[in-house]
């Protein structure tokens, strides 16, 4: 996990999981953004469950068509490999415009993610 999230994300991250138990209607930015380089696939992370921090929650994107929210584990994700064998990466450029139901709608209406 640590190759794919900064300790400073991972905080943020977590500060919004407990956010989210507290408040249903918590709409955060994403805090970072993985890829795969040579697959197509992107994941727009909003925060960890703070009781598994394994689990991250955000906009998920496996290059189909059908950009989705839901969890997935940061282990797994770790493990990911594209046809190339290039592993999933971090944006390190990425800076989030706006909030994550904004980027799931915008996402849901062309089919993939536009960051």
């Amino acid at each position: 996990m640590s190759a794919l999230i900064t300790e400073e994300q991972r905080c943020l991250l977590l500060a919004n999981g407990r956010e989210s138990l507290q408040n249903p209607d918590f709409d955060p930015a994403p805090v970072v953004k993985l890829f795969t380089p040579d697959a197509g696939a992107t994941w727009l992370l909003t925060e960890i469950d703070p009781d598994d921090h394994d689990r991250a929650f955000g906009l998920c994107d496996l290059g189909l068509g059908m950009p989705e929210l839901g969890w997935v584990s940061l282990q797994e994700l770790g493990t990911v490999r594209g046809p190339f064998g290039l592993p999933v990466e971090r944006d390190v450029y990425f800076r989030a415009e706006k909030r994550l139901s904004a980027y799931a709608r915008d996402a849901q209406r062309v089919g993939q993610i536009v960051a």
